[in-house]
């Protein structure tokens, strides 16, 4: 992988994500895909798990931006940032860690997501 296929990758989840097209999940990841939405939770495993959860925000108004920070063989570190409209706006700063098959979809998927407002510290 290099960055622009990495880019191409994020490109065309983007356009599946905002599509609503679930059919897509087996273009962007392999069948047994692990995808983790936030590093403390148990990874989602596999295509009707990863379409499930891609369904349930079904219906969101966002914006997306993204840029690659490391890109190593079969694996990438890339900066998103997501911003949702409506009537209760959010923000998000994340590092998704991909994990690419040799097939250029991925195997193993984490989201490191953070929002504004939230504490530093634990207290």
């Amino acid at each position: 992988m290099d960055r622009d296929s990495v880019m191409a990758w994020v490109g065309a989840y983007e356009t599946a994500w905002r599509a609503e097209d679930p059919r897509a999940v087996s273009a962007l990841f392999t069948e047994d895909a692990a995808y983790a939405r936030s590093p403390y939770d148990d990874p989602l495993r596999g295509h009707d798990q990863i379409r499930d959860f891609w369904l349930a925000d079904a219906g969101q108004t966002f914006t997306m931006t993204a840029e690659p920070v490391a890109v190593d063989g079969l694996a990438a570190v890339v900066r998103v940032e997501v911003r949702y409209g409506g009537p209760d706006p959010q923000e998000y700063r994340d590092l998704w860690i991909l994990r690419f098959a040799d097939d250029g979809r991925v195997e193993d998927f984490a989201e490191w997501a953070y929002w504004p407002t939230k504490p530093y510290t634990a207290g």
